[in-house]
């Protein structure tokens, strides 16, 4: 008999006189704090200005957080949001979804590159989503410490039992996660390594595309539910969304290779 990880962590890392301080801020907060080290020391190596990584820092998160609770909310649960419009506000509910923090960035970085007309959409893309896979991570071990996103039922040695949901081991699907984006994040970096300044345009955001979301493609299958609807489905809600990213990531590898792309990114 397997001696099964017991988790019962309490998701407040601070409860005190109605102050609060919860892990999975704690933990979304250092995602993005060593996001912003990662791409500030990418700035300097490539002369851009300082103050440019503060207003990409700016719009990234609020394309992260508002995408991620549109996603979630358009996604997975459409009818109660329209139900209770309210309730869209409330974040601290809990309810963000990373494909929809995906879609908030990309449209966020739009608005990024006509602001500062420094680099190119891809060029941001190629170096950002270094410090996205990263904070990625980060963030699934927030749900962790939350005993959310958990896994489905499990016999093997490392499954959790997460207390606070039932008493079935399962897969800890969220740490599966955050190791995957972690090993992610440094692949990618080492790409980054490789081609420094002249990073074909598209590569790194293509492998990212391409990485990311065939890793999460393959391991929902490890996840419990979500949502209720998702029970009658052949594919989940976070696979039929991970497809048009694969594809798209692959469509730009091949973009990454053409003279085109070389051509312009002789003339940036």
């Amino acid at each position: 008999m397997f001696s099964y990880i017991n988790w019962n962590i309490d998701p407040s890392l601070i409860n005190w006189g109605g102050f609060e301080i919860r892990y999975y801020g704690v933990l979304f907060a250092t995602g993005f704090l060593l996001g912003y080290f990662l791409m500030q020391k990418i700035f300097k190596k490539e002369g851009i200005p300082e103050k440019e990584l503060d207003l990409l820092t700016t719009v990234v998160v609020i394309g992260t957080i508002v995408g991620a609770r549109l996603g979630h909310v358009f996604f997975y649960e459409p009818a109660f949001y329209l139900e209770h419009p309210g309730e869209i506000l409330k974040i601290w509910h809990g309810g963000l979804a990373s494909h929809g923090g995906a879609i908030g960035i990309l449209l966020a970085l739009i608005y990024y590159t006509k602001r500062s007309k420094k680099k190119s959409y891809l060029w941001i893309l190629d170096r950002l989503v270094i410090a996205t896979a990263l904070a990625g991570g980060f963030i699934r071990l927030g749900n962790l410490m939350n005993s959310e996103i958990i896994g489905i039922k499990a016999s093997v040695p490392w499954a959790f039992i997460f207390e606070r949901i039932d008493s079935i081991p399962r897969h800890p699907a969220q740490l599966y996660e955050a190791i995957g984006y972690f090993i992610i994040a440094a692949i990618l970096y080492v790409v980054y390594r490789k081609y420094g300044p002249k990073t074909p345009r598209g590569r790194i955001f293509a492998w990212f595309f391409i990485l990311v979301f065939a890793f999460r493609f393959f391991v929902e299958f490890l996840k419990a539910d979500q949502v209720a609807k998702e029970a009658s489905m052949t594919l989940n809600i976070g696979q039929i969304l991970s497809i048009p990213f694969v594809l798209t990531g692959i469509v730009l590898l091949i973009y990454s290779y053409s003279e085109k792309a070389r051509v312009k990114e002789k003339n940036e």
